[in-house]
């Protein structure tokens, strides 16, 4: 691996496809000899120049934008050249090419030594954005704010890896590092220095230090689950019998005809997914086949998906027929339906056919007040505590969607914060999850009547590893492989 990290790369560093630009970016050690082969002289620094990128006869492959970065002022900490050329793939390809022809050149044992270039290589996922790691030019929760960048779904989510990439999450997370050594520092000078009359920890106030970590760590991790949630967005499927409007409802959350709709029960018969956005959040939304027993194959196929795509769901939105809640075949059908929902998988009742309803306004007041209307509820599916967190609405006019989005948004725990949200992962939080199991424990320890000073500085120790996860300051190789090779080529 190191060896291989002291090799100079090459990759094309823009999308696939044809464009008005594209670059191709080599980063390594004493790239002037390549520089002069495919540029014909030396560049100035960080200054674009505008020349021909030569063949090996010295013929113009395209015209373009040359830039040198010496090291350690580049991205990746090492010398960088970017070319900027014409954004064709086989433009492109040949600019690749050459480069690894021209240090195949350099190579050559019986050129002068000022001529040599080591053994240039085509660089692997995420390789820029490793070196600039493995080099300190960023940390890796910066490096990971770089794909979830480019991968942003929404105006938010860019926002937000935006800002982890400026470095405000590390910020967060060097703060908190920076009290817990501090407060390391402490428990080991009282267990180093056992008969000393002074008892530092009392005098440092370490159980107010860390009462106080804790609380910041709270914050931190409200806010890292906040980002979480919008980077990776919440999986919702749509469930219930046939000709319930699950397709309609589809539509209308997405605000577009994506799914079939008609009057003939099992229409749907696969998963149509569609992502769509409230306040920012990405909502996976999947629209299923019709929850019934079948002896048609396909429509059986369909139903086993359904089930498959509920055990996976994030929410589950039950949908209920009001024009047919009052007959009795219908009303026993959704309870069967409810009686196989997943535990631990959040429902919520939607009530649909408002417009088409008998008495909808005393029902839509009855989902609000209950007691106040207790003879206009249709008692939902699973029980009667339900009703009062179900909403009614049309999927046709639209009549209660503003709602149903909210309370969605409720459902996946997503609180709009005040302050700027950063992109955050499912490890950063599970890590900060650890930490604060830690930080529980040392309290603990601590409030003892004579405390195990030993046990103590072992769980602070073990929250500083967790922290020093995050920004990979302490890691093992095999995550940081994980991580990177998720990356684009360019990258």
């Amino acid at each position: 691996m190191l060896a291989r990290n002291a090799d100079p790369i090459v990759a094309i560093a823009t999308a696939p496809g044809r464009g008005a630009v594209g670059i191709v970016r080599v980063s390594g050690r004493a790239l002037g000899p390549l520089i002069d082969a495919l540029c014909g002289r030396p560049l100035r620094p960080r200054e674009a120049t505008y020349l021909a990128f030569r063949d090996a006869a010295g013929q113009p492959v395209d015209h373009g934008l040359a830039i040198r970065f010496p090291a350690p002022h580049s991205f990746t900490g090492e010398d960088v050249l970017e070319l900027q050329a014409h954004g064709g793939p086989v433009v492109l390809q040949l600019l690749v090419a050459r480069c690894l022809e021209a240090a195949g050149e350099a190579i050559d044992p019986r050129a002068p030594e000022a001529h040599r270039l080591p053994g240039l290589r085509v660089a692997e996922p995420g390789e820029f954005s490793r070196r600039a790691f493995l080099n300190g030019k960023i940390d890796l929760a910066q490096a990971e704010a770089i794909a979830d960048l480019i991968d942003a779904s929404t105006e938010a989510a860019a926002r937000s890896a935006s800002r982890s990439l400026a470095g405000a999450f590390s910020q967060e997370i060097h703060a908190l590092r920076e009290a817990l050594i501090h407060l390391r520092m402490l428990v080991e000078a009282t267990l180093d220095f056992p008969e000393e009359d002074i008892d530092f920890l009392q005098q440092a106030d370490a159980a107010g230090q860390l009462a106080a970590l804790a609380a910041r760590l709270g914050g931190v991790r409200a806010r890292a689950r906040q980002g979480a949630l919008l980077r990776e967005g919440i999986r919702v499927v749509i469930a219930g019998q046939p000709n319930a409007g699950k397709s309609s409802l589809l539509n209308a959350l997405a605000g577009a005809e994506l799914a079939i709709v008609s009057a003939v029960a099992g229409t749907t018969r696969d998963v149509v997914s569609q992502t769509i956005q409230i306040q920012g959040v990405p909502l996976h939304v999947a629209d299923t086949a019709g929850l019934r027993e079948s002896a048609d194959e396909i429509e059986r196929i369909g139903v086993e998906r359904a089930w498959r795509q509920i055990g996976d769901a994030d929410a589950v939105l039950f949908l209920h027929d009001l024009t047919r809640a009052a007959e009795p075949a219908w009303r026993a059908a959704d309870a069967d339906i409810a009686a196989r929902l997943p535990e631990g998988v959040p429902v919520l009742d939607v009530w649909n056919k408002l417009d088409a309803a008998p008495d909808a306004t005393a029902f839509a007041a009855s989902l609000a007040d209950p007691a106040a209307n207790a003879d206009a509820v249709v008692a939902p599916a699973r029980d009667s505590t339900a009703t009062s967190t179900g909403i009614a609405i049309s999927a046709k006019t639209g009549q209660g969607i503003d709602t149903l989005r909210r309370r969605l948004l409720e459902l996946a725990g997503w609180q709009a914060m005040p302050e700027g949200l950063y992109l955050a992962r499912e490890r950063h939080v599970h890590a900060l999850g650890r930490v604060a199991t830690h930080l529980d424990i040392a309290t603990g320890v601590l409030a003892a009547r004579q405390p195990a000073l030993d046990l103590l500085a072992e769980e602070l120790r073990l929250a500083q590893n967790a922290l020093n996860e995050i920004t990979g300051e302490f890691g093992a190789d095999e995550l940081l492989g994980v991580i990177f090779s998720r990356f684009c080529i360019g990258k």
